[in-house]
């Protein structure tokens, strides 16, 4: 058995039912996924201003920008809302989707953007792209698109052993999507782990110090659809995540 499969084994063995379940499995996770999320995006986010803000509701001495800070209290406002999310199991759709991104960039746009008519909860009005391959659908596209992609994703049965497949198919296609103005991959790698969350399987943190890989590993589904690099840095990153978890636990 792999290392991979020893971590889902262990996070199945939690038997997680509720959210107090939840947020004791998620104590130390909460703020290392959030830190790096925000960190891949923003430089400016720091671990302790992260830590500060999740586990004081305040920061001590900050020297750095309004932007920065706010967008670390939002991160903590979507992982409260995937908390109740998970308490009734709600299920992946639009509306979710529409909420996770607007908790996620409340108050973070610039004022370009909010003078072409964006404002965070909504679709992009313009066209937006990213990466070298400048991947993005066009705006008049975007809903119809996310609508077939959450179709695909719950309308299928998929078996344990090919979760973290899944995962990675809706994470790149949403990002080869592009819907949003800002926040995508905040957003993306949010509903990620609520898919893996709600289908007992344990979420990941990808690490800003490997998001070089991570870009790459996007770019070639982007280019010709190859699932494998994304798939294959998911599992790398799930051991880094959980790797310290399994050893207190004797795995």
């Amino acid at each position: 058995m792999s290392e991979y499969q020893d971590i889902v084994k262990l996070w199945q063995s939690f038997n997680i039912q509720t959210v107090g379940d939840l947020e004791a499995y998620l104590d130390s996770f909460k703020v290392l996924f959030s830190y790096n999320s925000n960190k891949i995006e923003n430089a400016n986010t720091t671990f302790e201003d992260t830590y500060e803000v999740f586990e004081r509701g305040q920061v001590s001495s900050y020297t750095g920008d309004v932007r920065t800070l706010t967008e670390i209290q939002n991160a903590k406002v979507a992982y409260q809302r995937l908390l109740r999310a998970f308490a009734t199991r709600e299920s992946m759709t639009e509306g979710l989707l529409l909420e996770f991104q607007r908790l996620i960039t409340e108050g973070t746009y610039d004022e370009r953007r909010v003078e072409r008519g964006e404002k965070p909860g909504a679709y992009k009005q313009y066209h937006y792209v990213v990466g070298a391959l400048e991947t993005g659908a066009a705006p008049e596209t975007v809903a119809e698109e996310v609508g077939w992609l959450l179709d695909e994703l719950n309308g299928a049965e998929i078996k344990a052993s090919d979760l973290l497949t899944a995962a990675a198919y809706f994470h790149a296609k949403f990002e080869n999507i592009h819907p949003f103005a800002d926040g995508n991959g905040r957003t993306g790698r949010m509903l990620m782990n609520y898919f893996l969350i709600l289908n007992n399987h344990p979420p990941v943190t990808i690490f800003e110090q490997d998001r070089i890989v991570y870009y790459q590993a996007l770019d070639a589904f982007h280019s010709s659809q190859d699932l494998k690099p994304l798939r294959e840095f998911l599992e790398q990153q799930m051991i880094k995540t959980w790797e310290k978890t399994l050893k207190r636990y004797g795995r």
